[in-house]
């Protein structure tokens, strides 16, 4: 403690016990006892002024007296002060202003506040103060500011605050309050602010006794809980400028009577379940400015009247379901800054008004249903940084004056119909960071201009017709972080100056015509996560400084013309999730660095070149990898390494030189004989191995009788076989269906060892064990010899004509079964018999120590079980865990009603609650601002898509992360408005992703 604060406390000491001696007043006295609580020395520094010497406080730091000598105001802002609520100042009954804010008091406020019959001015905000807002507020009938914001309030608005009949200004937002918006509001004529924002408790309607506060010009309860209709007595707040209730339950229509509120400047109503037609009263509001409506189910046209409010700025209609043409009549909004109507079925040509709006930022047409060309008039917008107009039916080329709009940062024309080529021109922008022309129809060549658009960050032109050669100019791009050229056609070789571009993460060259060789400056790209050059014909060697690329998490080379060995120098990529070899011509071993690599978890094929050796040793090491393809090579030795690797699904060795006896393993018992045709010297059949032994060395006559013997025995046993399997079968046509499992011979395929059988499993799927049926099938309670509890889900048979896609199928049972993570359920196993097949599954576990499982069979007709992987695999898991963070829930959660899965739980949730995503992120998220918050909104599409029950329709791992890198760059350079008075620019708040294939979809929808 300091010598400053020790001499304080003494001084209030002597004060407090020899008063006559002290000079200093009782009001003083009561200051310095309240200063002598601090439990910090550092905090005392602050109040050097407060001296006991003196006969009163009038003069101290942070104090003002009123003429007669009385303390009338405490001013204490962003000062730490380490205490509780100062009861001490309670005694100060000449107070008008009390002032703590942002000063870390803690605990409740107490009941006495009520005896500060003078307060005027009672501001509380920014702390940690806890407990209810005391009814005894209501005793102070000269209040007319209460700010207690940024706390962590809790219950429920206290009714007798109606009793303060002066207060114009009532700031409860950020708290924890709950209950209704009491009536009493009503009896305060005077209030002017009413902000009761970010409490989510907040629920029930807006009182329509709010209307009497005719003074009104703030109306805030963003975040909140609040329901129902907006009163129609709104119309009759004349002198309102903002109504903030946006990210709320607000619903049926917009009233008329809003018109009315002629003061109104900003309507922020977003993210709602308001329905029916935008009000054409809306364009009585003169002085409008900012109109946001966005994330609602409103219909029918776009009111022409808007055209009336000529100072609007920000108009934000986007998601919804507008339709019509853009009124002609909104060419008299001259001092539009932004115009978003996103994800609408609005229709017709790009209205060319719109050059008309000189001021104009940000247009967002994007998932729409405009048609025609892009005007030329665009080029007219001198601010323009931000044009979206992808996922629509737009033709015609790119207008050269769009390369007027020197301040344009972002534009994104992906899935349209646009051909020629891209104007030279564009490339000068100097100020354009993403250039996203994604599934058009552009071709040409691209011009040696690009280079000069150095601040690109996102060029995805994938999916295209351009060709020629790419430019060695991109190599002066050197803040590009994603490059896609990806399914043109590019010819030539890769420019080496591309590894100039230091800051790059991802490079998407595949399926061009490529060739040349890899580029060995790409060793400078030392931030590069995903390299894809697949489906060219490039030659040469692997370059060995590939391995200084230790970011690299994805290396696909597959289908070139690839030669020489596999460098030992890839072991240095720690990082490496899946690497990608094969179909080119790489000979020599594998080497020992490759099973160094342990982070391989998704797939290693190296197939279909000219290995040979034997499997290296340092295999073991890679227990992670769940799928591994070395078929159509020249590899020689045993597979007893590849008996380690616990978490294989997916096992191709076929067509090698393999020898000796598979792993005694039950992956290798059970993988089809494929995974290990044309090894001549491989014993797949171990007892067949061990006659072949014994005969060695014999004389051929001796041989070829005993083989004759063998074959008559084999084919009497056959046909002894054969003859019982028909009397079984007619024996079990006489039996029930649960009789009839209890003796089927199963083929199971475990994916980690069992303490069960299948029939341990099968023997219990009885009517008496069922728990509930859904769509996909039956499910049944089982309890295990061992007593572990087991839900079966039997699932219904395929229908005659229906496809099953049994390689999908097949493919999802072995994903799930390699995953290993404490939060996704895993697959044990699979299991079949004729028209039969069977998947085990873990779920969440009831007991933190223990694990339950859940085990699922489906009949499939005669398709066999298949090992296929398919590229969509690893991804519905991750679409689990995407969904586990957002919503703080596990997948088995016993928060979940009804014990659904949380992909169950979250569809409901969203048909049931139609747009108001929100309610199903995590609590503790919400917490967050607006901005982070549609970031989560975004991630929750990315995830809903990943969980989507077709497997066709999931993106694939490199969709995903380019979503989420999208998600983080949209939303670190652009931001919805998130405060009034601060309106700043952001390409989407919605949740979409323009550089995913599937774009033109919602991402937050729930599966049909």
């Amino acid at each position: 403690m300091s010598s400053n604060a020790i001499t304080i406390i003494i001084l209030f000491l002597n004060i407090s016990l020899f008063p006559a001696i002290s000079a200093l007043n009782q009001e003083g006295v009561s200051l310095l006892s309240w200063l002598s609580t601090f439990d910090s020395s550092s905090s005392t520094t602050f109040f050097s002024s407060w001296n006991p010497s003196h006969q009163n406080p009038c003069n101290w730091d942070y104090i003002k007296c009123s003429s007669d000598g009385f303390v009338s105001e405490i001013t204490i802002t962003s000062i730490h002060l380490p205490t509780s609520f100062p009861t001490q100042l309670l005694s100060l009954s000449h107070l008008t202003n009390l002032v703590l804010s942002n000063v870390n008091l803690t605990g409740e406020i107490p009941p006495s506040i009520g005896n500060l019959s003078s307060l005027v001015n009672l501001d509380l905000s920014f702390n940690a103060l806890t407990g209810d807002i005391p009814a005894e507020i209501g005793k102070l009938a000269e209040l007319q500011f209460l700010i207690l914001n940024s706390n962590i309030l809790h219950g429920r608005i206290p009714r007798d605050i109606g009793n303060c009949s002066k207060l114009r200004q009532l700031e409860l937002f950020d708290n924890q309050l709950s209950g209704e918006i009491p009536a009493e509001i009503g009896k305060l004529r005077a209030l002017e602010i009413f902000r009761g924002g970010g409490n989510s408790g907040i629920h029930g309607e807006i009182p329509r006794e709010i209307s009497n506060c005719k003074g009104l010009v703030f109306l805030g309860l963003a975040d909140t809980g609040i329901s129902g209709q907006l009163p129609r007595s709104i119309g009759e707040l004349k002198n309102l400028k903002t109504l903030s209730i946006y990210t709320a339950n607000i619903t049926g229509n917009i009233p008329p009577k809003i018109g009315n509120c002629s003061a109104l400047e900003n309507l922020f109503l977003y993210e709602n379940q308001i329905s029916g037609k935008i009000p054409v009263e809306l364009g009585s509001l003169k002085n409008l400015k900012r109109l946001l409506l966005w994330h609602n189910n409103l219909g029918g046209n776009i009111p022409g009247s808007l055209g009336n409010c000529s100072s609007l700025t920000v108009i934000d209609i986007s998601l919804n379901s507008l339709n019509g043409e853009v009124p002609p009549s909104l060419a008299s909004l001259v001092a539009l800054e932004e115009l978003l109507l996103s994800m609408n079925n609005i229709s017709g040509e790009i209205p060319s008004f719109i050059g008309n709006f000189s001021g104009l930022k940000q247009l967002e047409l994007d998932n729409n249903i405009f048609f025609g060309e892009i005007p030329p008039v665009i080029g007219q917008l001198k601010e323009l940084l931000l044009f979206f107009a992808w996922q629509n039916q737009l033709h015609g080329s790119i207008p050269a004056e769009l390369a007027n709009c020197e301040k344009l940062q972002a534009l994104d024309l992906s899935h349209n119909s646009l051909t020629g080529s891209v104007p030279n021109s564009l490339f000068n922008l100097k100020n354009l960071t993403q250039l996203m022309l994604i599934s058009n129809e552009f071709s040409g060549e691209l011009p040696p201009d690009i280079g000069s658009c150095i601040g690109l960050i996102r060029l995805r032109l994938g999916s295209n017709n351009f060709s020629g050669h790419i430019p060695s100019q991109m190599g002066f791009l050197h803040k590009l972080s994603f490059l896609e050229l990806s399914e043109n056609q590019f010819v030539g070789d890769i420019p080496p100056e591309i590894g100039n571009c230091t800051q790059l993460e991802m490079v998407d060259l595949h399926k061009n015509k490529l060739q040349g060789t890899i580029p060995s400056s790409f060793e400078f790209l030392v931030g590069l996560n995903v390299l894809d050059l697949s489906m060219n014909s490039i030659g040469g060697t692997i370059p060995e400084n590939l391995g200084k690329l230790t970011s690299l998490n994805k290396l696909v080379i597959r289908e070139n013309n690839i030669t020489g060995l596999i460098p030992k120098s890839l072991g240095l990529c720690k990082d490496m999730q899946l690497l990608d070899l094969s179909s080119n011509r790489i000979t020599g071993s594998i080497p020992e660095e490759i099973g160094r690599l342990q982070g391989l978890d998704i797939l290693l094929n190296l197939s279909s070149n000219v290995l040979t050796g034997p499997i290296p040793e340092s295999f073991s090491n890679l227990s992670n990898l769940a799928n591994l393809d070395l078929s159509n090579n020249m590899l020689s030795g045993n597979l007893r390494v590849l008996g380690s690797l616990d978490n294989l699904v997916s096992l191709d060795v076929s067509n090698n030189k393999f020898s000796g006896n598979l792993p005694n393993t039950k992956l290798f018992h059970d993988l089809p004989s494929s995974a290990f045709a044309g090894n001549q010297e491989l014993c797949i059949n171990r007892s067949q191995c061990n006659i072949g032994d014994s005969l060695h060395g014999r004389r051929s006559t001796k041989n070829l009788v005993l083989c004759a013997f063998l074959s008559v025995t084999a084919t009497m046993l056959i046909l002894l076989f054969g003859v019982l399997l028909i009397i079984r079968a007619r024996g079990t046509t006489y039996r029930g269906n649960d009789e009839e499992e209890k003796d089927l011979e199963w083929d199971f395929t475990p994916f980690q060892k069992l303490n069960f059988s299948v029939n341990d499993i099968v023997t219990k799927l009885l009517d008496s064990n069922i728990i509930g049926k859904g769509c996909s099938g039956m499910v049944y309670r089982v309890e295990t010899p061992t007593k572990q509890i087991i839900a079966v889900k039997k699932l219904w048979p395929v229908k005659n004509g229906e496809a099953p896609e049994r390689d999908l199928f097949s493919a999802e049972v072995q994903t799930l079964g390699s995953i290993r993570h404490k939060n996704i359920v895993r697959l044990l196993g699979c299991c079949c018999i004729i028209n039969t097949a069977c998947e085990t599954h873990f779920k969440f576990p009831v007991q933190p120590s223990k694990n339950s499982n859940f085990f699922i069979c489906q009949p499939i007709s005669e398709y066999g079980y298949s090992l296929k992987i398919t590229e969509k695999s690893d991804v519905y898991s991750y679409g689990v865990v995407l969904l586990e963070v957002l919503t703080g829930k596990e997948p088995t959660d016993n928060q979940i009603p009804e014990g659904a899965h949380i992909i169950t739980w979250v569809n409901k949730e969203l048909k049931e609650r139609k747009k108001d995503f929100t309610t199903i992120l995590d609590q503790q998220l919400l917490m967050q601002s607006s901005t982070q918050i549609q970031e989560m909104l975004q991630v929750l599409g990315v995830a809903l898509l990943s969980v989507n029950s077709c497997p066709e329709e999931r993106p694939t791992m490199k969709d995903v992360t380019a979503m989420l890198k999208e998600i983080r760059h949209e939303n670190d350079d652009f931001e919805k408005p998130i405060s009034l008075g601060k309106v700043v620019t952001n390409p989407k708040a919605a949740v979409h992703c323009s550089s995913f294939s599937r774009s033109s979809e919602p991402l937050i929808r729930s599966p049909s």
